[in-house]
């Protein structure tokens, strides 16, 4: 009998876990599977849940109840070897002022058994190897940050647990994270990031968890919270001149702004609207589709759990 090397190597498994603290319910029943090589947008307001549940992954503090296995172990088992495949950046990093940023990684990287060549390519990797040499005492916070990241990326980890990763970095090194991010879930890495910038992930996250007072309200791709939410869609429609405009569309009676009309519809009306649109391609230039964006459904999933 062979085993089914199909099947999808589950990188975290949670089951009914909840962690409390006196009265207080910071994570309630959540039940939460991640596969390798995803990357899973944790989103939530500050108290959701989502620092708590990478403690517990990370096996720092234990659940009050239900089960985790992080890589095929119990984290609070203080498995060493799993414990070594983990990388975690917290919200705020914290580093002797005193030492070089170089001085920094290579004490990290003999903590994890990395040479220090891994050390050289990392500040490459995070562009901080002109600066490897001053004292982090002298860096900017985003600088910091970076070196936060060239730390958590030592031993090439099967797990990453990002907590607001974007802090203090400007846009462009933004975007050069969730490259890296994107990049390290092709490889294989299972890429777990908490985040308040929820326009930025859109491309990004492979899947998004919705949380709100430690409870998962919502999880899924965004096209699944979308399907999920039926959210109404804008659809912007182009016209060559106002004189041209398609009567049905005039009779809508909506404000004609310049070259275009702005129009809302249902998903299930979506396509009786763009082929109608389409039939008057003479008057009409260009049809542009807006499906509700990501803040947009966070804020739909929060307020209908609050409703509950």
């Amino acid at each position: 009998m062979t085993s089914d090397t199909s099947a999808p190597v589950r990188t975290v498994e949670i089951a009914n876990v909840a962690k409390r603290y006196g009265a207080v319910e910071a994570v309630r029943d959540v039940s939460l599977a991640v596969q390798a090589g995803e990357c899973v947008a944790l989103v939530g307001h500050n108290g959701a849940g989502k620092t708590t549940l990478m403690k517990l992954m990370l096996g720092l503090i234990r659940p009050s109840a239900g089960r985790i296995h992080v890589l095929g172990a119990d984290p609070a088992e203080r498995d060493a070897e799993a414990r070594r495949r983990i990388g975690f950046l917290p919200e705020n990093v914290a580093f002797n002022p005193a030492l070089t940023g170089r001085e920094i990684l290579r004490f990290y990287a003999r903590l994890k058994g990395e040479p220090k060549s891994e050390v050289a390519r990392l500040l490459g990797v995070v562009g901080l190897s002109d600066a490897a040499d001053r004292r982090v005492g002298t860096w900017s916070k985003g600088m910091r940050q970076r070196l936060g990241i060239a730390q958590a990326l030592l031993a090439r980890p099967a797990l990453m647990l990002l907590d607001e990763p974007t802090s203090g970095l400007d846009p462009a090194l933004r975007g050069n994270l969730y490259g890296l991010m994107r990049n390290l879930a092709r490889d294989g890495t299972t890429v777990l990031v908490s985040t308040h910038a929820l326009s930025e992930l859109e491309g990004v996250a492979d899947r998004v968890v919705i949380l709100d007072r430690g409870k998962v309200l919502a999880n899924g791709s965004l096209g699944e919270l979308r399907q999920l939410a039926r959210l109404p869609i804008r659809v912007r429609v182009k016209v060559a001149e106002r004189a041209a405009t398609p009567a049905w569309l005039r009779e809508e009676g909506l404000p004609f702004n310049g070259h275009h009309y702005d129009l809302v519809c249902s998903p299930d009306a979506k396509m009786a609207l763009l082929r109608r649109a389409a039939a008057n391609d003479g008057a009409i230039d260009d049809i542009e589709v807006a499906a509700p964006t990501l803040d947009e459904l966070y804020a739909h999933f929060l307020e209908r759990g609050s409703a509950r």
